[in-house]
């Protein structure tokens, strides 16, 4: 599957629009009794990491549902609290199919 933040894919001829599909994916903070600043932001740059990839991972299956072989125009919104420790991700796109 092509995945872009574009609106078209280089070297390829979008023959059909399928529709918006979304991936939206939530980490919760895990408990830690240490605290290392260190630590904590590898820790935290891990998460956000995770949780894209995960978001990622339920768009394409979304477009895989509607018979997409790429998503075009992918929006990413990443949003985390200060106080809670949640990540919310929020990718949204276009649903195409592409002649290969």
């Amino acid at each position: 599957m092509v995945l872009s933040t574009t609106q078209s894919i280089e070297g390829h001829k979008i023959e059909n629009y399928l529709g918006i599909v979304t991936g939206v994916a939530v980490s919760m903070p895990k408990a830690s009794f240490s605290f290392n600043m260190k630590k904590y932001y590898e820790s935290y740059g891990t998460r956000v990491d995770e949780i894209k990839e995960e978001a990622f991972q339920k768009l394409q299956e979304n477009a895989i549902k509607l018979k997409a072989n790429a998503v075009v125009g992918i929006t990413i919104d990443i949003e985390a609290s200060s106080t809670s420790g949640v990540i919310f991700v929020s990718l949204t796109g276009t649903a195409v199919k592409i002649v290969v």
